[in-house]
């Protein structure tokens, strides 16, 4: 199984959507700045998973929800 998931910082107020097949692993190397993307806004929270029976389905809608959130910007 895979997830793709969304994650918040407080600190900068920024969204960050990416996909994992342990979401809590990859939330605890976002958290202790491993995660170039997102080092300089630790800490993040978990918003939303969703879960995918392959990682093709979860990179799609990985790419599906950044796509729809660079369009509402």
């Amino acid at each position: 199984m895979y997830s793709t998931y969304i994650l918040y910082s407080e600190k900068c107020n920024r969204y960050y959507i990416g996909y994992a097949s342990d979401v809590n692993a990859r939330l605890e190397r976002h958290n202790a700045g491993n995660v170039t993307a997102t080092r300089n806004c630790v800490p993040y929270q978990i918003k939303a998973t969703k879960e995918f029976q392959s990682e093709l389905e979860a990179r799609r809608e990985e790419l599906r929800l950044k796509n729809k959130e660079s369009k509402i910007s």
